[in-house]
């Protein structure tokens, strides 16, 4: 038998023993049930009186022994202590995992903040500390958007899409640049890695600088040649045999040429981060251009449409707009086929204004999906030395959309055609009744 089954057997024999020499005390002096009372009463007193010894016990447990006592209450005094004692090992457990997380987490190269729901500042390693200037005593417990006011942060922490990392200036260091990435956790919670890339960006700010002063020097031999290379072709004296390889040397100068452009202007955009400014835009108006200077290719997509849902206006540098347009319109048309269609689309609503191009042309794989902004990127080499392109213009849309607040979103599917949208912020869009959805 279970010794607390054993102190439980006597805690009833103790009682029937109680009830019984109290009915016997009873019956000899004539009162049978005021000898029970009685009794019961001395048992009842005895049942406080051990109560109030376990409860003193438990109030002073750092300090005093445990009561020395039998049966029941002796049980249960051995279940408190058993229970405080394992309490104790997973306490003293669990301070030395934390120890184990904070020493493992203050040797990582990368900063580390725990933020709650609120966005309050939880925990932090010293190389967050020492990244973000951040002090135990005072920060702990503070929003990260009060002492990060960095408006590129504070836009991506409200976006909440955070598959990307943004860099900002740190609060402290003129050539300094961090990087920051939060990735959710538990019910609301983030977790903020801080990592400083001040060389990375200077080894990028030094190879703009190497395209930059490159592109510079080329672009005025390249016009040299190209000019004797149109004068050559025109010449009513050159062999016909060679006609045709002075042709394919001026294509690909002026191929050059344009690459070269390109470089410059992406150059130009990544010299600077601040946000662009500009007036209104008429999107109607550009969209218009858009399809007449499609149309006047010679090989083109059979159906070119403008679909205007909205007469609002964008706000913004127009030239840089229309580059951004121009480039997505120019690969929608280059990578459709003759008997296909492209359509360009203007909306607005509460979320901003978007910009869509759709077109049916072969679609591309998912797995290039997020490379397709990088720089000289391309899904099919071939096809597209073919086409003419410098794989440079989906680059030069991203820096003229982040210039602006916007992002590019990109859907395809294999054999089903893609779609490239631009997302501009409210605040990019004037103020305009929208309008029927018209097709030209």
């Amino acid at each position: 038998m279970q010794p607390a089954t054993q102190a439980w057997w006597f805690a009833a024999g103790r009682l029937v023993g109680t009830v019984a020499v109290g009915l016997g005390l009873g019956w000899l002096v004539g009162s049978v049930w005021g000898g029970l009372a009685c009794a019961l009463a001395l048992h009842l007193g005895w049942v406080l009186a051990q109560l109030f010894r376990l409860e003193w016990w438990l109030r002073h447990r750092s300090f005093a022994d445990p009561p020395d006592v039998g049966g029941v209450w002796g049980e249960i005094v051995a279940q408190i202590v058993r229970l405080h004692r394992r309490k104790r090992f997973h306490k003293q457990r669990f301070v030395q995992l934390m120890r184990q997380l904070q020493r493992s987490t203050a040797a990582l190269p990368s900063g580390v903040v725990i933020l709650n729901a609120q966005r309050e500042i939880v925990w932090f390693n010293r190389t967050a500390g020492e990244l973000l200037d951040l002090r135990r005593t005072a920060d702990l417990g503070m929003r990260i958007e009060h002492l990060l006011r960095e408006p590129q942060f504070i836009r991506y922490l409200a976006g909440g899409d955070y598959s990307n990392s943004v860099v900002i200036r740190p609060p402290a260091g003129e050539d300094a640049y961090l990087s920051l990435q939060v990735a959710p956790y538990g019910d609301g919670q983030l977790l903020l890695l801080v990592s400083d890339v001040s060389r990375q960006m200077r080894l990028e700010a030094v190879r703009r600088d190497f395209v930059s002063n490159a592109s510079h020097e080329l672009r005025s031999p390249l016009t040299v040649i190209s000019g004797y290379l149109e004068t050559l072709g025109q010449d009513p004296a050159l062999d016909d045999e060679l006609r045709g390889p002075v042709a394919e040397m001026q294509r690909q100068a002026e191929r050059m040429t344009g690459m070269i452009r390109d470089l410059l202007e992406l150059s130009r955009l990544e010299e600077s981060d601040a946000a662009s400014g500009g007036a209104s835009i008429d999107v109607p108006a550009m969209l218009a251009l858009l399809r007449k200077d499609v149309l006047a290719r010679p090989i083109r997509p059979r159906d070119v449409r403008v679909r205007i849902d909205s007469v609002a206006q964008l706000i913004g540098d127009e030239p840089e707009i229309h580059s951004a347009f121009s480039n997505l319109v120019d690969n929608a048309a280059k990578y459709t086929p003759p008997e296909g269609s492209i359509e360009m689309r203007w909306w607005v609503d509460e979320d901003g204004g978007h910009f869509a191009v759709s077109d049916t042309g072969m679609g591309i794989p998912k797995e290039h999906i997020p490379r397709l902004t990088e720089r000289f990127y391309r899904v099919d080499a071939g096809r597209s030395r073919g086409t003419g392109g410098s794989g440079l213009g989906l680059a030069i849309v991203k820096h003229v959309l982040q210039r602006h607040g916007a992002r590019l979103e990109v859907q395809s599917e294999l054999g089903s055609g893609s779609t490239f949208t631009c997302h501009f912020p409210p605040e990019r869009v004037s103020a305009a009744q929208a309008v029927s959805a018209a097709t030209a």
